[in-house]
């Protein structure tokens, strides 16, 4: 248990996953960022990783919820509900901040199901959105919409993904867009590792993301594959990275399409000399901001909030400090 210390809020942070992408990130964000002096926190999440090493490494209470996963199983959710239950019950949260589909829908019935004052669910883009078949999509949408009508507050991080929220039923006027917010101040690396991996004068193209069917590096294989004058950088790791790397070998493109494993953005994308986000579902990725905020080149599908960002005449909205103001004052 964390203790609460008077005239502080108790906030609980939930999330699916613990390893390191967008939502995770807006976690720890979130987590560090908050007023010391007014907030008391801690944070659940399904499977171990980075976030959570991040999270040990700074101090802040964790829990881990064992049967919490992405995959759908009837009967880890319902496991995954009682843990969150007994956790809300036993920890007594004023608020709730829920995040990540599976995590937002489980987590909400459990929050309301325990008397949480205040249940806050951010949407990091609509899961509905994924290439499925129908009958899988419409089961999301009305999970989605579900969760929704249970939280108090719904964040949309993006206008467009605001949008898509209004126009579910009895739900609209519980929803606002808070940007995703970076450090305007960050500074960047040289981007060395990637400049020494290929030859000189070549033009780099570079990608930054969790490998994943969403993010769609296979596209900039397949692109290289037509064109004997690209070379391509790809960061990041995850469940596609066999899968990659066995199109590279296939392709005999081991020359000019390097995985580079996990890196954080700051220290490689000066190493690029364009950005390439391939990606065919978004929210508002962190790594675009910071491709903008570095100046480099940058060519994507615009999906979610991606064109918002593409658009912006300045990066002033997109401010950690502005994302951190917001969302407290949706606290209460």
């Amino acid at each position: 248990m964390y203790c609460t210390v008077a005239c502080m809020k108790k906030i609980l942070f939930v999330i699916t996953k613990s390893n390191w992408g967008g939502a995770q990130r807006y976690v720890y964000d979130l987590a560090m960022a908050l007023p010391k002096d007014e907030f008391e926190v801690g944070v659940a999440f399904g499977q171990e990783g980075l976030l959570a090493k991040k999270l040990h490494g700074v101090g802040i209470a964790t829990f881990p919820i064992r049967a919490l996963q992405r995959d759908v199983s009837i009967t880890a959710d319902i496991k995954s509900f009682f843990e969150l239950l007994r956790l809300f019950r036993s920890e007594k949260p004023d608020i709730v901040h829920l995040n990540s589909s599976k995590a937002g829908g489980i987590g909400a019935l459990a929050a309301r199901c325990a008397g949480v004052k205040r249940i806050v669910f951010t949407a990091h883009g609509w899961p509905f959105w994924e290439q499925r078949n129908i009958s899988a999509r419409s089961a999301i949408w009305f999970a989605s919409w579900a969760t929704v009508l249970l939280a108090h507050t719904t964040i949309c991080i993006s206008d467009y993904d605001l949008r898509v929220a209004s126009r579910m039923p009895f739900v609209g006027q519980k929803t606002v867009r808070v940007y995703n917010g970076i450090d305007l101040d960050m500074q960047f690396g040289s981007g060395e590792e990637i400049r020494n991996a290929f030859p000189d004068s070549v033009t780099i193209t570079g990608t930054i993301g969790e490998l994943n069917k969403n993010k769609n590096q296979i596209a900039l294989i397949e692109e290289a594959k037509n064109n004997h004058d690209m070379y391509v950088a790809i960061v990041g790791e995850g469940e596609k990275k066999q899968n990659l790397e066995d199109k590279i070998r296939k392709y005999s493109l081991g020359d000019r399409v390097k995985l580079f494993g996990f890196i954080p953005a700051r220290d490689v994308l000066k190493g690029f000399d364009v950005f390439a986000l391939p990606s065919i579902k978004e929210g508002l990725p962190y790594v675009l901001l910071e491709a903008k905020l570095a100046g480099i080149p940058i060519l994507a599908n615009r999906i979610g909030g991606v064109g918002e960002i593409l658009d912006a005449k300045n990066m002033s909205g997109f401010s950690l400090e502005q994302m951190v103001k917001k969302t407290v004052n949706l606290y209460g």
